[in-house]
């Protein structure tokens, strides 16, 4: 598996829910023309410049979505789709 951190990026648009707090989760997002809905977060961290989620999609794959905070952009950081 690729590390998120050295892996290629690639930009994504992602649409977003602002909790409570004011806080943004993905809830959905675009594969080229292809939305895929955020079925569940399973895990998400923080780093000095960046917000990281761990999702599975509606398609069942595994990403790391990757939000730059200052820029506020979106980027795909790890794709593991589902065998067959």
């Amino acid at each position: 598996m690729i590390h998120p951190m050295t892996a290629p990026h690639f930009v994504i648009r992602v649409e977003c829910y602002a909790g409570y707090r004011g806080e943004q989760e993905p809830q959905r997002f675009w594969l080229g023309e292809r939305p895929v809905e955020v079925a569940e977060i399973l895990d998400r961290w923080l780093a000095p410049e960046h917000r990281y989620f761990k999702i599975r999609g509606n398609d069942a794959a595994i990403c790391i979505l990757r939000h730059d905070t200052q820029a506020d952009l979106w980027e795909l950081a790890l794709f593991e789709g589902r065998p067959g």
